[in-house]
């Protein structure tokens, strides 16, 4: 399939909605216009039926477990649900088993990426304490970024040094991204629950111990320190109305040294769900209350919030059902992801052209990466084709996941993505992803 033509689409793309055929030859578009004809007997055409065509969501936040927990997923079983979700590029986090901190290991993870994966992919490196002279190795043209984690429980993972955390800040040129909880807060509000309920703490206690005021002392410091020494930083995973008023709405995403994300959990999600869905939704930072929600949808839309992602983090369902102290953080979106902010857009509460800016835009603009997530001749042909009235409902057998299960089970989306096109190629038809893969490592204008 080297010649593709795409007919009658509704194309969403930088702000505006075109009706119209896309000419793709070689992986790349080629044409973009009205009434295309049709280049010879070879060229494969799809009639779009006046869908919507959107181009491949760049998701710059997943973990696919791979390599050391296999149990919970897998590059290749990850990748396959991101493209049926409408997601042809990832980036991928660095706290698998053994961790993403040497370059040896770094290279390794790519090896498998190009063995196994449906979807374009690319890594975060990892920061820890003693990692320094590694990081400096780090190519910035050949990775997407550096992921730290500035208090959280994940052993060696976690940079608690602060000089060796200021000297990683001013001696980097990667884009550093980081997770940021206080660890100190967080300990002390555990242990006032654990003292009352054991092990067995209610689920609804979650945001509580791993509180609004945990994010925003980790977060603030964060940027001031970036703001002290010129870093470039991105602050994942965004969850209280409180930290909104630390980032910027004036000043262009391309021109911003201090970026910020949100999650599809907590923008779906309030505390006012824990009681139906318990640990299914417990993620950290955990999901909050409706008053932070609101604000993070306010923040999304005035753009002091530059990107959705979905910190896709499966475990097993047997894992997620331990007590609290013992059920881990984190469940799988990708699949799901694109759907569910579909669904808002049915309900009024985000255009079209402003989802396709914030999942597909303005990600490749962040991390700069090369020839994606727009839909313009000269880019590669990363692209899905919406059904936007075609409900289907989410079930067991329907889930893609290694770990078979959802937090949006059960729940019934007017959206379906019916075609996934990764660098030209037909990936995924109506619930079906093709066996043969086309994925390629992404590349960055750095």
């Amino acid at each position: 399939m080297e010649k593709v033509l795409i007919k009658d689409a509704h194309i969403v793309n930088e702000g505006t909605i075109m009706r119209g055929d896309v000419y793709i030859e070689n992986g790349i578009i080629q044409e973009i216009s009205q009434n295309l004809s049709v280049k010879g007997p070879d060229v494969h055409v799809f009639d779009a039926e006046g869908k919507h065509l959107l181009p491949g969501v760049i998701d710059d936040q997943v973990h696919f477990r791979e390599p050391g927990l296999t149990h919970k997923a897998t590059i290749e079983s990850e990748s396959r649900a991101a493209v049926a979700g409408g997601i042809t590029s990832f980036i991928e986090m660095p706290n698998t088993i053994p961790q993403t901190t040497t370059i040896e290991k770094l290279e390794e993870k790519f090896s498998r990426a190009a063995e196994t994966s449906y979807a374009n992919y690319s890594f975060m490196f990892g920061g820890t304490n003693d990692n320094l002279d590694e990081i400096k190795k780090v190519d910035k043209t050949k990775v997407a970024g550096l992921k730290l984690f500035l208090g959280s429980s994940t052993g060696n993972m976690l940079v608690d040094d602060e000089a060796v955390l200021r000297e990683i800040f001013k001696s980097t040129d990667l884009l550093i991204s980081v997770h940021c909880e206080d660890e100190e807060t967080i300990r002390k509000n555990l242990e006032i629950y654990k003292e009352r309920y054991g092990d067995d703490i209610p689920i609804n206690m979650h945001p509580i111990i791993r509180s609004d005021e945990a994010c925003y002392l980790s977060s603030s410091r964060a940027i001031a320190l970036a703001k002290e020494t010129g870093a470039r930083l991105h602050v994942f995973h965004l969850s209280t109305a409180k930290e909104m008023e630390l980032f910027d709405k004036k000043t262009p995403l391309k021109d911003k040294k201090i970026t910020a994300e949100v999650c599809i959990h907590h923008l779906w999600f309030s505390d006012a769900d824990y009681d139906e869905k318990q640990t299914l939704i417990k993620w950290n930072p955990a999901v909050k209350t409706q008053k932070d929600q609101d604000a993070l949808w306010e923040a999304l839309l005035d753009d002091r919030l530059d990107v959705i992602a979905t910190d896709h983090a499966p475990h097993t369902l047997e894992e997620k059902q331990n007590v609290y102290t013992k059920a881990p953080s984190g469940g799988p979106l990708v699949q799901h992801a694109l759907p569910a902010m579909l669904e808002m857009y049915h309900e009024g509460r985000i255009s079209l052209e402003k989802i396709v800016e914030k999942m597909c835009h303005n990600p490749a603009i962040l991390f700069e990466v090369e020839k994606r997530g727009y839909i313009k001749p000269g880019y590669y042909a990363d692209l899905v084709l919406v059904d936007l009235n075609n409900p289907w409902t989410v079930t067991t057998d329907n889930i893609l996941y290694k770990c078979k299960w959802s937090p949006f089970e059960g729940s019934t989306f007017k959206s379906r993505i019916s075609h996934t096109f990764v660098n030209g190629r037909l990936a995924y038809k109506n619930f079906k992803v093709y066996d043969e893969r086309h994925a390629q490592r992404l590349t960055f204008n750095r």
